[in-house]
């Protein structure tokens, strides 16, 4: 099949369901890099979809599913295997006391409506409370929950939704002389949440540092503030880290930074290195709570052996080569080079984030922080000619944002290739024109 036959069939047969397909043909992909039609490598600045944490193909996941496709793959969802009891044993290892309790499924959508479920039946009530910016899934639950994108057109989303602004110390909403005081923002938030409730709030539904809503990092204290308000009022605190958990920010878990524990923590895209595989993580005393009360989320994936084993190796590799520490150190390299190329580039507004997941927000000017939405575009489009692919976030009142996410095992060659082509990409783009 020819490249034109190919992009013939794709525009024939499948159906689209966001932004535009990047304009190649991946025929394989290894480490840190993917490979197209004509053998050309393209080094992969997002792991897949946030999801390849040890790198496309990694020896040892690759034997895993080997292993397990051919002996124990699927089974019914009331059977149990060892992987399944094994990597839940190893969750609990590797979270803070008293998370115990897991449910292994397939999405972090999944995982988070199975978590907002268990939230709701819990404590009675049916409110959700989380960012303005946020991403938790396309389930009708998750979804909801989600304000970044994809609410408009579908008709009314599940009753007792409210959002709370995120606190984006580049664009602060509260303080002066740019100052943040995001204490002041959040009370505020939890003031228009109270006047806005029923009565019934269940829970607060969170990612320690947003990836879709633009790479924004929660400020130092602020999960410690938010878990303060949640238990004011009854409330569990959910925190999604379908991309920071495992190791990605430099910790095991991003909310480790912050010296708290959640009621509820949703994982999913690197717990399965590339593969589907999410789990919801509780306390036993919510667990058995559930339970009595006839908690139901019996889907056709639960509990599914081949995941899960291909989970526990993640888990075993990460821990093993201490990838999570790699990532501390690798990610301030990443940080100090988008850090050079911010003071070599007047278009980056801003340069943010943790460990192995940052982000660079592109502007038209640094004062005014006016977005450069068709700048973006560009360098998105000169990087890949380059050979680097990157992911660029664009919403309503934002700079273009680029989502840099390399896999935890990425070399610092690689690193440093990366930011090289960022370099001449963002030269290209801005060379002889105005932005506009």
């Amino acid at each position: 099949m020819t490249e034109a036959e190919f992009w013939s069939d794709v525009d024939r047969y499948l159906t689209r369901y966001g932004s535009s397909f990047v304009p190649v043909i991946i025929e394989r992909a290894a480490g840190s890099y993917v490979y197209d039609s004509s053998g050309r490598a393209i080094l992969d600045f997002t792991s897949g979809q946030m999801s390849a944490i040890l790198g496309h193909a990694h020896p040892e996941v690759v034997e895993t599913v080997r292993s397990f496709v051919a002996t124990l793959d699927h089974l019914f969802s009331g059977m149990l295997s060892r992987p399944v009891v094994d990597l839940a044993r190893a969750l609990d290892d590797a979270t803070p006391a008293p998370l115990q309790k897991s449910l292994l499924l397939t999405t972090g959508a999944e995982a988070n409506e199975a978590a907002l479920k268990m939230a709701k039946l819990y404590t009675g009530r049916y409110e959700i409370v989380s960012f303005s910016h946020s991403w938790h899934g396309m389930t009708t639950g998750a979804a909801a929950a989600t304000y970044s994108a994809g609410r408009r057109g579908y008709g009314p989303p599940v009753p007792g939704n409210i959002a709370i602004p995120v606190p984006n110390a580049y664009r602060p909403r509260f303080g002066e002389a740019g100052v943040h005081d995001w204490r002041g923002e959040l009370d505020y938030a939890f003031d228009l949440v109270d006047r806005q409730s029923s009565g019934s709030l269940a829970a607060c539904l969170v990612e320690p540092l947003l990836s879709s809503g633009g790479l924004i990092d929660l400020p130092i204290g602020y999960l410690a503030a938010l878990k303060a308000k949640c238990e004011e009022r009854g409330m569990l605190l959910i925190v999604d880290e379908a991309q920071t958990g495992l190791g990605r920010t430099g910790d095991m878990f991003a909310f480790e930074r912050d010296g708290i524990q959640p009621d509820v923590l949703t994982l999913s895209k690197t717990l399965g290195g590339g593969l589907p595989l999410a789990a919801v993580v509780t306390t036993a005393e919510i667990e058995q709570r559930c339970h009595d009360l006839g908690y139901l989320f019996f889907t056709t994936h639960v509990s599914d052996p081949l995941p899960a084993a291909v989970g526990l190796t993640v888990m075993n590799v990460i821990t093993r080569d201490q990838l999570h520490v790699q990532a501390a150190a690798r990610g301030k390299r990443l940080h100090d080079g988008l850090i050079a190329l911010q003071d070599r580039h007047e278009c980056i507004g801003d340069v943010r984030g943790r460990g192995l997941m940052h982000g660079i927000e592109l502007v038209k000017d640094r004062q005014t922080k006016a977005p450069a939405d068709d700048l973006g575009r560009q360098v998105t489009a000169e990087c890949l000619a380059l050979g680097l692919h990157m992911n660029i976030v664009q919403l309503p009142g934002m700079g273009g944002v680029f989502r840099i996410a390399p896999p935890l095992t990425v070399s610092d060659s690689e690193i440093d290739l990366g930011l090289d082509i960022l370099d001449r990409a963002l030269t290209s783009a801005t060379a002889g024109k105005a932005i506009t």
